[in-house]
């Protein structure tokens, strides 16, 4: 029971930390631009794609190296058409619901091993919390070109939140001989 506790305490104090980094610091748009003629580009987008809601990447996979261009623009884009992104009740939901499921896994895991002190525990879950951020953020940044301020500032957030749920589990969870 208390593993489940300190899961649940350690995803509410991830979702504390999450809300401020993304409110309060600069870290959650470091690596973000603002399109310049925003709403010209907009109507091109829109006008080309329509309804078509997705994940788009360009130029098409395999096309620059099929014609052997090594230049020119290419490009990520996630396109909704109808709407801005918003702050609602769902995502907040989903956020908070993700964040508790990471760190029930994080106290689970933390229960498993045989390390005693608190500060080598925290250690445990920050490390988590490493592998967490490798595992999307590279990538992202390694295939798609994800800037490397973003990757970085979002890995950052991510690693600090395992920090923080882990003193919290580390707390809470019992230690294993």
């Amino acid at each position: 029971m208390r593993i489940v506790l300190a899961g649940i305490l350690g995803g509410i104090a991830m979702f504390v930390w999450s809300s401020v980094a993304h409110l309060a610091t600069p870290l959650a748009s470091a690596g973000v631009s603002v399109l310049p003629d925003e709403q010209v580009t907009i109507n091109a987008i829109a006008a080309s794609l329509g309804e078509r809601e997705g994940l788009f990447l360009f130029p098409t996979p395999g096309t620059a190296a099929a014609t052997g261009a090594k230049s020119g623009p290419a490009g990520f884009l996630v396109y909704h058409p109808h709407g801005p992104y918003a702050l609602n009740p769902q995502n907040l939901i989903v956020e908070f619901v993700t964040e508790v499921t990471e760190s029930l896994i994080a106290a689970f895991l933390l229960s498993m091993a045989a390390i005693a002190g608190y500060g080598t525990r925290v250690g445990f879950v920050a490390l988590v919390g490493i592998v967490a951020a490798i595992t999307t953020n590279v990538p992202y940044w390694n295939w798609y070109g994800f800037p490397a301020r973003y990757t970085a500032s979002y890995a950052l957030i991510e690693v600090i939140a395992y920090v923080v749920a882990g003193l919290v589990i580390a707390w809470l969870v019992p230690k294993r001989a």
